[in-house]
């Protein structure tokens, strides 16, 4: 059931959702910060970068289907806190190649507390009245701490060290904790909801893992591609200061996917979405892993985000009314950091073996799995006139 949720609680949650999401945002400096100042190969950055995300898979998958059942807002705050305390941590660790042993673990547990929190902020996100227009504006609010990190981060790390941007980690999550305890939005009854939640079961239950898939690969993608795009153009020999105004001019651009999807919501299919988005991402994933040219390297970088951002605002709000117990939507951090947590790891290791053209292929290749996963999707779905009206209402 679906519950008006006020200001002030939707404040709560976009603080949330910033917090928790900052991965996508300071991928690259987070990537490039451990090769660079920690000395860290491809693969122990990638590496350490996974065990973050991977933590926050493994908290998602498992308080998803406990969503109804559990104290949300104290889950959330303590999820939030002990990430903040985990990269405090971090941030009083030495830099230097040896780090590796210490950084991980704490890195694992990071996320494992960031995945609680955010777990919770997208299920009450998918119980709110509109969870499409609420989705796409927490993504508004996400590219705008992506352009403040992107602004101020390189050179406070450039002038005080890489511990830099895990202090800006650590203040995010310590925040995200502090107005959880405050205002975390009350969602009515668990049992209530629950056995709401039970009765809605329908063929939609089985379909929600496609789009689930889709959501996967689109974020695989994100994370194999984008950690290595600050790299790619220094290999190419592009000026560091073009980088940065590369990835500051993203953060502007990523005003505008969440507020468009919004504004679109009921004049663009999802199915449709589901299929042209991970078209487009493969087509930007070649460009920026090909390109000797800068500009055409530079487009792409601007505009890669904001496609991801565009086609799962669209696949949040269809999960929200294929399951509107919240559950799904509450799986959003597992389905994200799973292709997210692979990413890192994975173009490691493609790019120590390929070269960062490789990325580009590698891209297109999961790019063809999520088209495939959508357009069966949209035929499970004219099976199903009931799953398919409520879906598109």
């Amino acid at each position: 059931m679906s519950k008006p949720i006020g200001l002030g609680g939707k404040a709560v949650l976009t603080i949330g959702h910033m917090a928790g999401m900052i991965d996508m945002v300071a991928l690259p400096l987070w990537i490039g910060g451990l090769m660079q100042h920690y000395r860290f190969s491809p693969q122990h950055a990638g590496i350490t970068v996974t065990l973050f995300l991977l933590g926050m898979v493994i908290a998602s998958a498992v308080l998803a289907p406990l969503f109804n059942r559990i104290p949300r807002r104290l889950v959330t705050v303590l999820g939030f806190a002990a990430a903040s305390a985990c990269f405090l941590l971090i941030a009083r660790q030495p830099i230097d190649g040896a780090s590796f042993e210490l950084l991980a673990p704490l890195h694992a547990l990071a996320g494992l507390g960031a995945g609680c929190g955010l777990s919770l902020v997208h299920g009450s996100i998918g119980r709110t009245d509109n969870p499409h227009r609420l989705f796409g504006m927490v993504s508004l609010a996400a590219a705008v701490l992506g352009i403040g990190v992107f602004a101020v981060v390189p050179g406070l790390t450039a002038q005080y060290g890489a511990s830099v941007l895990f202090v800006v980690f650590a203040v995010a999550m310590g925040l995200a904790a502090a107005v959880s305890l405050v205002g975390f939005p009350d969602l009515g009854d668990p049992a209530r909801v629950s056995a709401e939640g039970a009765r809605t079961a329908s063929p939609s239950s089985r379909l929600i893992w496609m789009p689930i898939a889709v959501v996967v690969c689109l974020t695989l993608n994100q994370s194999m591609v984008f950690a290595f795009v600050e790299r790619i153009g220094a290999a190419r020999g592009f000026g560091a200061g073009d980088i940065q105004a590369m990835l500051v001019t993203l953060g502007f651009f990523n005003l505008l996917p969440g507020p468009l999807a919004a504004w679109t919501q009921h004049r663009i299919s999802p199915l449709n979405v589901g299929i042209v988005g991970p078209v487009g991402q493969a087509l930007l994933a070649f460009t920026l892993a090909s390109s000797a040219v800068f500009a055409p390297y530079a487009l792409a970088g601007v505009l890669y985000v904001s496609m991801v951002i565009f086609t799962h605002t669209f696949l949040f709000g269809l999960l929200s009314r294929l399951d509107p117990s919240g559950r799904a939507t509450s799986a959003t951090p597992a389905m994200m950091m799973m292709g997210s947590c692979m990413g890192p790891a994975l173009g490691g290791f493609i790019v120590s073996g390929l070269g960062y053209q490789g990325l580009g292929w590698a891209a297109c290749l999961v790019s063809l799995v999520a088209v495939v996963l959508m357009a069966r999707l949209r035929m499970q779905l004219r099976g199903h006139a009931d799953t398919l009206q409520r879906a598109f209402a």
